[in-house]
């Protein structure tokens, strides 16, 4: 999977989404990159269940009810206004990086047809403990999937 495919997931920009200068605003990105990742983390594992999972089970299910995941970081690099449309856009999201009780998103959003890119950003996250409230080891099964989404890092433009 490469840095700009991804998995893809379309949000609906709302009227009130857009700020006075007339484009989408940019903490508004946050939202549908959430809506992203939260459509990925319960999306069916299918085939890329491993050892520990069965293709019913999500990312959310691997995670459990003893732990769950928290934002620690978020970048965005807004590449070209995103102006008010009644067609959706595309937010492609994909595992940049795998650590011991962390990993990272990267996204992209862009136009339907991938045509016009708007946005570029990356999330890390981290599985924590309900109950202690400190970071815990991915499972074998969780990482299984991660590396499944597995991809490039964010080409931000800065970085290069």
């Amino acid at each position: 999977m490469s840095a700009r495919e991804g998995l893809s997931f379309p949000v609906q920009i709302r009227f009130g989404d857009i700020d006075s200068y007339g484009h989408v605003n940019n903490v508004v990105y946050l939202s549908y990159l959430e809506d992203a990742r939260v459509q990925l983390i319960h999306r069916a594992l299918g085939q890329d269940a491993g050892a520990g999972a069965v293709e019913e089970d999500t990312f959310h299910d691997l995670v459990g009810v003893e732990n769950f995941t928290l934002v620690a970081r978020h970048e965005i690099e807004y590449v070209r206004p995103l102006l008010f449309t009644t067609d959706p856009v595309n937010v492609n999201i994909w595992v940049t990086g795998i650590g011991g009780s962390s990993f990272e998103f990267g996204y992209e959003v862009a136009s339907a047809d991938g045509s016009e890119v708007y946005a570029l950003a990356a999330s890390s996250m981290v599985l924590v403990s309900r109950a202690s409230g400190l970071p815990v080891r991915l499972t074998r099964a969780q990482r299984h999937a991660l590396e499944r989404w597995s991809g490039e890092p964010v080409p931000f433009r800065r970085r290069r």
